[in-house]
């Protein structure tokens, strides 16, 4: 066996309840002034985290400014304006509070705020220009309040340019976060469809990272432990938000999900969603996914079994003494199993507006965006392919 891999996490992460708390003693604060982004929806207001996250910095040395435009399927005119809003009041570091799309809006203003020209300058997919930002970014501090994305963990961050419908995930080393604090108490506020939609998406993240070619020892270990404890605790947080062991787990699990996105990656169900959401951003990006997920991961086990029967049993399914393309297809069934327990096995692409006549489109520009992540998907799929998939999941 040839095993070589790559292994490199410069994110110090501080876990665990009450740890938000860190942030007004920690002496890992990278500056004296920050930007902090937030959504546009209210609720880090709302819930008083805002509020907390503002005294913390003051009774640790630091000034803060705020920016709060992030949608939830963030775009690159936002990144432009956040990075203005940094270098004019002189902001040395930037913080994402929220979810993973105030997170990676934070790392792309991040980058912005150091780097001249436009943000799809420095994109290498799609009409990205693929320039290298020399000058790197301003230190990160994450603070998740939804189980979701990972980018806690990782360098990645997704944005989306609206005017060409181009939805890509991008990053480098200057785009992991410097710190960053999870705190499974602020995600208590959470409701029952965002946990839901948020949960799978990580489950997601674990799955595609076991399956991508590039899969390694460290992130088979965390994504196979993601997999068994958002089984587990994804159901008992959607039915009660208040649950702080489910939450605490899922939190945990979503940081795994972010480490194994570092050191393995997302595949083409990533592409393949990013498109939809990307002409169709009413869509949440967890619902995209589970929407696709049946029909895509069945035509993946349907043509190379491997690795999803470590998956089924991950899952809690009993596979011993079964053939092995029925172990790797107990898998589909777990996962079938947990959309429903979720509450999320009615929800088709049919629902969110989008017609049969659209898939085709789709299908091109997820090659288009993010082809990549078909090169590390187990078995070579095609533009037809992805129609394929797609029409499985249309209705």
């Amino acid at each position: 066996m040839n095993l070589s891999f790559s292994l490199y996490m410069p994110t110090r992460i501080l876990f665990g309840c009450g740890m938000l708390d860190e942030l007004g003693k920690t002496p890992f604060l990278p500056g004296k002034k920050a930007l902090i982004v937030i959504g546009a929806s209210g609720a880090m207001k709302k819930h008083g985290y805002l509020g907390r996250v503002t005294r913390l910095l003051k009774s640790n040395g630091a000034g803060s400014v705020v920016y709060n435009k992030i949608q939830p399927n963030p775009v690159s005119e936002h990144v432009a304006e956040g990075a203005k809003l940094a270098k004019a009041n002189k902001c040395d570091f930037v913080i994402g509070l929220g979810g993973g799309s105030t997170i990676d809006s934070a790392k792309s203003i991040a980058v912005m705020a150091k780097n001249p020209g436009k943000y799809w300058d420095y994109i290498g997919g799609g009409s990205g220009k693929g320039k290298t930002p020399t000058k790197g970014a301003l230190p990160i501090v994450a603070i998740p309040t939804t189980a979701g994305t990972g980018t806690e963990a990782d360098p990645w961050t997704v944005i989306t340019k609206s005017d060409t419908n181009e939805k890509i995930g991008w990053g480098n080393a200057f785009t992991f976060p410097t710190l960053s604090i999870v705190d499974p108490e602020l995600m208590l506020s959470v409701p029952p469809s965002q946990t839901a939609y948020t949960g799978m998406d990580a489950f997601f993240h674990s799955v595609e990272s076991y399956l991508a070619t590039v899969n390694q020892p460290t992130s088979d270990h965390l994504a196979l432990e993601a997999v068994r404890l958002i089984t587990k605790y994804l159901p008992i947080a959607v039915k009660d938000g208040g649950n702080i062991e489910a939450r605490t787990k899922l939190a945990w699990a979503n940081t795994e999900a972010g480490i194994c996105e570092s050191l393995s990656c997302c595949i083409s169900h990533h592409s393949m969603e990013h498109a939809v959401s990307a002409y169709f951003p009413n869509v949440p990006h967890g619902a995209g996914l589970t929407m696709l997920s049946v029909a895509y991961f069945s035509y993946l086990a349907e043509r190379n079994p491997n690795r999803f029967p470590d998956l089924a049993r991950a899952m809690g399914e009993k596979i011993d003494g079964l053939p092995r393309k029925a172990q790797a297809m107990a898998f589909i069934q777990g996962l079938k199993k947990l959309i429903r327990k979720v509450g999320l096995k009615e929800q088709k692409l049919s629902d969110f507006g989008i017609q049969r006549s659209d898939l085709q489109t789709l299908a091109e520009n997820a090659f288009h965006t993010m082809g990549k992540l078909f090169e590390l998907t187990p078995i070579p799929l095609t533009a037809d392919d992805a129609v394929a998939i797609y029409e499985r999941a249309y209705a």
